[in-house]
């Protein structure tokens, strides 16, 4: 049985740091740092409809429309949906050979603030559905080309575009020689807090971008399992239940005949009960201490649209003590035809160990498990807080200074998860103090995002053709 990795990303594990540091910059034959400028499609580059069509053939039929009619909305609701079409293309694309924990879609919305096990308030990562092992380039381009297609969006000029993204590489880039010179434990306990946040606002945005900023974080710390049981729930027929809002929110009595609804709330059950084996002692006890109440199935995100997502209410010491959790589908990873399968036979066990190497702190209730569906096929999920002091920023508001400034932060918290786990000194090495990286991404970006705008069109008129369903009434 696959064991959890005890090791860095390293070629060689007990070389100095001399010796690593030497290995990133021979790194540079196999792939000048000028070289990641290129993209251009390949002649037999996968038809990227096809790609989602075959996403979408393993998932729920009747949410698929929902997901298409999201992904038509803007050439940045499609990137935030195409993770599986950027993975191929970027199979294609130079790299250094050094590997590192990847998120797997790193694009700037999954960058927000999120709470710490000590209820302070953190900026890190936040969706790890794709996480795995591979070139770390791979996730430096995804958020590159994201701020290029947002900044298109808010009609930046090219200039502005061409300075966040040099902004957003270098913050990682010299974030990632900071972290080549710290001590591995300093590296551990490195995190961006809502204080470094406030500072970066003070001293970077004028008075609206602050005022942004200030909101951002006050709506955070409202966003927990009390906010969503106020808005979630209702009372009816004398019964506490999630309330319903088809097709986003299903409650399972709505969504199942009888024997089917018991059938499957006995396996969620079953599922909250063994999940918690996942968990460490003392998370499993309080748990325990929780009663489930109703679950109900909820549509999420752009890219996740379609996979078997539950959330489970619980309460506690009374009813006005609850507690929401979240139990998604965890599928292989879109990178895993190009990077190499899992370590991980259970999927939300991949998701989960991911999440816990790059995230600076993480979730209490975050564990996995593996369950039958009544369609007879296993499942593997990860489980975790619905909601946790999430708070993020909506780039359709930023101009092209806060922008910026919200890049670099990507930049320095991206370089951060991956010193977690890949050689930051050959890394840091590889890329050097010069800004031919930086650059490089830059014109890489664009040149994405150009093949995103194409790909978008074709979603836009298969749309239309027919070829693709799509549901226009339930966009949010």
């Amino acid at each position: 049985m696959p064991q959890e990795r005890t090791s860095p990303l390293r070629a060689v594990p007990d070389a100095t740091p001399q010796e690593r540091a030497a290995l990133g910059k021979a790194a540079r034959k196999q792939a000048s740092r000028s070289s990641h400028e290129a993209y251009a499609p390949s002649a037999d580059r996968p038809d990227p409809l096809a790609l989602l069509e075959t996403q979408s053939a393993a998932r729920l039929p009747e949410l698929v429309p929902i997901r298409y009619g999201r992904m038509t909305e803007s050439p940045f609701r499609f990137y935030r949906g195409a993770a599986a079409i950027m993975a191929s293309d970027l199979a294609g694309t130079p790299h250094s050979g050094i590997r590192a924990q990847l998120c797997g879609d790193a694009h700037l919305m999954n960058f927000r603030l999120l709470a710490s096990p000590e209820r302070n308030l953190l900026f890190d990562i936040n969706d790890f559905d794709e996480t795995l092992p591979g070139p770390w380039e791979w996730d430096v381009k995804r958020l590159a080309a994201s701020l290029v297609i947002a900044g298109r969006a808010n009609d930046f000029t090219d200039k502005e575009r061409a300075r966040i993204v040099r902004a957003t590489v270098r913050s990682y880039r010299e974030s990632m020689i900071r972290f080549a010179g710290m001590r591995n434990l300093d590296v551990w306990y490195t995190k961006t807090d809502a204080d470094r946040l406030r500072t970066v606002a003070t001293d970077r945005l004028a008075a609206r971008g602050r005022r942004q900023v200030a909101r951002v974080t006050a709506k955070a710390r409202t966003r927990d399992s009390l906010q969503a049981f106020g808005k979630l729930t209702e009372v009816a027929g004398g019964r506490l239940r999630i309330a319903a809002d088809p097709p986003l929110v299903v409650p399972i009595a709505d969504l199942l005949p009888d024997a089917e609804r018991l059938a499957t709330e006995g396996r969620l059950r079953r599922l909250l009960h063994r999940y918690g084996r996942s968990l460490p002692t003392d998370r499993r006890d309080l748990l325990a201490d929780f009663r489930p109440v109703d679950m109900a199935r909820k549509v999420v995100g752009v890219g996740s649209v379609g996979t078997r997502c539950w959330i489970i209410l619980l309460l506690g010491r009374d009813g006005e003590d609850p507690l929401f959790l979240q139990a998604k589908e965890a599928d292989t990873s879109v990178l895993a035809p190009h990077a190499g399968p899992s370590t991980y036979r259970n999927q939300g066990r991949r998701v989960v160990a991911g999440q816990r190497l790059m995230q600076a702190a993480g979730d209490i209730f975050l564990g996995w498990e593996r369950v039958d569906g009544f369609d007879g096929k296993r499942r593997d999920f990860y489980v975790r807080q619905l909601r946790d002091w999430k708070g993020v920023v909506e780039p359709e508001l930023m101009v092209p200074r806060g922008m910026a400034a919200f890049g670099e932060l990507c930049g320095s918290t991206l370089a951060r998860a991956h010193a977690r786990s890949g050689d930051r000194i050959a890394i840091a090495a590889y890329l050097g103090r010069s800004d031919v990286f930086d650059r490089a991404l830059g014109t890489f970006a664009e040149r994405y995002a150009d093949q995103n705008e194409r790909d978008h069109r074709a979603l836009v008129d298969a749309v239309a053709a027919g070829r693709l369903p799509a549901a226009e009434e339930v966009r949010k």
